[in-house]
């Protein structure tokens, strides 16, 4: 399938491409440009974008994302910029690793592993079945209310019941470049979404992020649409996980992404 036109597409005040522009500083240093007060913490999945795009402008232009490793150390505040220090631990022939630390106010609130690898040619399978899940035209919309310059489409859920949706189509409203970059840091912001992790009958529910992989299979364009498809597996020592994929509209798998997350006791009503 082809994406729908763009023609709807949004001129933010403040948009995601706005959140991803960042201010040299120092070699290997770095720091967000725009900030705004929203009545939400530092939403993850914008300082591990953000964390993200500062690591690849330190390696090799030739060389694409392939997985990222976080943890989310302290809540951050949406209304302060952010200093990303960046360290090159290594730029091998095929491959480039970077760490990546997020200070707010002085204090580190975030953590990043990332690494690098040249494209290579070679066998490209699809090794599992494609989901049965209609596509997003014509679907209920989503609006994610932390989620800037993002469009969501609601499919028929695997939990009916729940809060918020663990499947779901998405897609930026912004045009963006023709950057493997850029789409990687688009991919990584929406994939910091922990509605993978249903309410439990007991009111338990789940909180803040603690840690969050991604492992980038192929290239992904997120101006057009793709499928977060999230999956719960266990809460114990109040902490919660689950597993996503990122799939194209053919099915394709682009991204996998774990994550782990603060389970808490039942909201005081």
């Amino acid at each position: 399938m082809t994406a729908e036109p763009m023609a709807d597409a949004v001129a933010d005040p403040v948009g995601l491409l706005d959140l991803l522009e960042l201010e040299q500083i120092e070699t290997d240093m770095y720091r967000s440009v725009t900030a705004f007060d929203t009545p939400y913490r530092l939403y993850g999945g914008q300082v591990a974008a953000q964390a993200l795009m500062a690591a690849g402008r330190t390696v090799p232009a030739d060389r694409v994302p392939h997985s990222l490793h976080s943890y989310y150390l302290r809540g951050g505040a949406s209304a302060t910029n952010t200093l990303f220090r960046v360290e090159p631990d290594r730029d091998g022939r095929s491959y480039s690793a970077r760490r990546v630390t997020a200070i707010q106010d002085g204090e580190i609130i975030f953590t990043m592993s990332v690494s690098f690898t040249v494209t290579e040619a070679g066998v490209d399978h699809n090794l599992e079945p494609t989901l049965d899940v209609p596509g997003p035209e014509g679907l209920p919309e989503q609006e994610f209310d932390q989620l800037l310059s993002i469009r969501g489409r609601v499919p028929p859920q695997v939990n009916p019941e729940a809060e918020w949706p663990s499947r779901f189509w998405a897609r930026t409203l912004a045009g963006l470049a023709d950057s493997p970059l850029l789409h990687a840091c688009v991919l990584t912001y929406v994939s910091d979404m922990s509605s993978g992790l249903a309410d439990l009958p007991d009111g338990h529910w789940a909180s803040s992020s603690l840690d969050h992989a991604v492992w980038f299979h192929r290239p992904a364009r997120l101006d057009e649409w793709v499928l977060v498809d999230l999956v719960p597996h266990t809460v114990a020592g109040g902490r919660g996980f689950y597993t996503g994929t990122v799939r194209q509209q053919d099915g394709t798998r682009v991204a996998t992404l774990a994550q782990e997350a603060l389970f808490r006791a039942p909201r005081k009503r």
